[in-house]
């Protein structure tokens, strides 16, 4: 049962992110302010940074914490579940622990339009890479085939996060219209069967 200090603290975080948002949309990252932000949501600058380190965390997300909800998944899983249906089933968790859809499209667009987003987001992506190949080298055990574990670890995470990362930016591309789950499992096919 959450507190009445959690549902006001959700409530406000909700406040600061809808204002955040509908001012990128309106005049573009790049050209918003924390003080915008701040002053269209009631609050002083002071208190934004409390919910939000950086002005990046309004469309970013805590990426810390999605990293280890992620990685925490993937651990999780079956272990007779292969390396590539575990991440997938991380990914599925992680995709709406944030957001409802339309939320996480609108964020999509923006990290994905905005350059600097982008670099950041790819920044922290490749730290979640480097956090899971220990888990998914533990996961193919000894049946890493002709490449050495921490190679074909690594290649897999890479090749799931690039076909993450393809599909959702095909999923903003054509406005949400396209399943993101299925956009991710055509993205693996080609990269599994056409490699």
């Amino acid at each position: 049962m959450t507190t009445l200090w959690e549902r006001s603290r959700q409530v406000a975080v909700q406040a600061i992110l809808d204002t955040a948002v509908r001012l990128f949309a309106e005049q573009g990252y790049e050209q918003t302010t924390i003080a915008q932000i701040a002053r269209e949501a009631g609050i002083s600058q002071r208190s934004l940074f409390r919910y939000f380190g950086t002005k990046e965390d309004l469309v970013c997300g805590d990426q810390e914490a999605l990293g280890e909800l992620l990685k925490r998944t993937v651990e999780q899983q079956p272990a007779g579940m292969s390396a590539w249906d575990a991440l997938r089933a991380g990914f599925e968790v992680i995709l709406t622990a944030n957001h409802p859809p339309e939320r996480a499209l609108e964020l999509s667009r923006l990290i994905f339009d905005t350059p600097s987003l982008r670099a950041r987001y790819i920044e922290k992506r490749l730290r979640w890479q480097a956090e899971l190949v220990p888990v998914i080298r533990a996961r193919l055990g000894n049946d890493s085939g002709r490449l050495a574990p921490d190679a074909q670890a690594k290649a897999i995470v890479a090749a799931v996060f690039a076909c993450i990362d393809t599909a959702t930016e095909l999923w903003a591309e054509h406005d949400g219209r396209i399943d993101l789950a299925d956009l991710y499992d055509q993205c693996l096919a080609a990269v599994r069967d056409h490699g």
